[in-house]
């Protein structure tokens, strides 16, 4: 396999990178030759991780951990600081659950809200700190297109990836001067291992018939490299975004199949 060497002695910290689209960001930077500390709270899933992304001389660090343990997070990222500095944290950890609004119950929300944007919170604070003496790094938040349009059942998740977009925007706006760049991508249905244990194929394909004008899901590798242009010099000037990949779900109603040109 060549490998490239766009960040060469670079230190990427990946939450939620034991597979989906946190491992194929592993993976793509790991054939950019970067250094990587991979956290996840599924140990078997870590380990078959790192196992697979032996591919190169860089350094794969592993590190079991629930992100919403405060006092493990820091712990866990002052070791792998230790280590080398870390130049750029991608925060992918995330759960869903679909529960519609009045039968869901205080224990799932707390859940879905503790993973998702609380645990983000603790580790790019923890981080942040770290890069701000540095006065330099580079933050990038998986948020949702969920958190810009909501959707019937995942009253929970469209909130927290709502506030995903929020927190995103006041770091970009408080950590710019520190020379720290913060961004968010906004995936849309996307075929991951979530969501296919969530979705049936019948479910699958009747959303894509209504939604989606590109007429697929999407896939993780084309995620993926959207995470990379934002860790990269090449987005230099580019903070307190939210990029889109959605295969046009936002644009507006999907015509009826008489409206498509032929």
């Amino acid at each position: 396999m060549m490998l490239r060497q766009r960040f060469k002695n670079k230190h990427i910290l990946i939450t939620g990178a034991a597979r989906g689209i946190g491992f194929e960001i592993a993976r793509q930077f790991c054939e950019e030759s970067a250094t990587l500390s991979l956290l996840d709270s599924n140990q078997e899933n870590l380990a078959l991780a790192v196992k697979k992304l032996a591919i190169s001389d860089a350094g794969v660090y592993s590190y079991n951990v629930d992100i919403t343990n405060r006092e493990s997070v820091i712990d866990v990222i002052n070791k792998a600081d230790n280590i080398q500095p870390i130049d750029i944290l991608i925060n992918n950890a995330g759960i869903a659950m679909e529960t519609p609004f009045l039968n869901i119950e205080v224990s799932e929300w707390k859940r879905i809200i503790d993973v998702n944007l609380n645990g983000m919170f603790y580790v790019s604070q923890t981080v942040c700190k770290l890069m701000a003496s540095r006065k330099k790094g580079v933050v990038i938040n998986m948020a949702s297109k969920n958190g810009l349009d909501g959707e019937f059942g995942y009253a929970h998740y469209n909130s927290s990836k709502g506030g995903v977009i929020m927190l995103t925007k006041t770091m970009a706006l408080e950590l710019a001067h520190l020379g720290i760049r913060v961004n968010a991508v906004c995936p849309g249905y996307i075929q991951t291992p979530m969501s296919m244990e969530i979705d049936s194929p019948e479910f699958t394909s009747d959303f894509v018939n209504r939604y989606i004008p590109m007429n697929r899901p999407g896939k993780v590798e084309e995620i993926a490299p959207v995470f990379l242009f934002l860790a990269s010099e090449e987005s230099s000037f580019i903070t307190g975004q939210v990029i889109i990949a959605d295969g046009g779900q936002l644009a507006g109603q999907k015509p009826r199949s008489e409206f498509l040109y032929k």
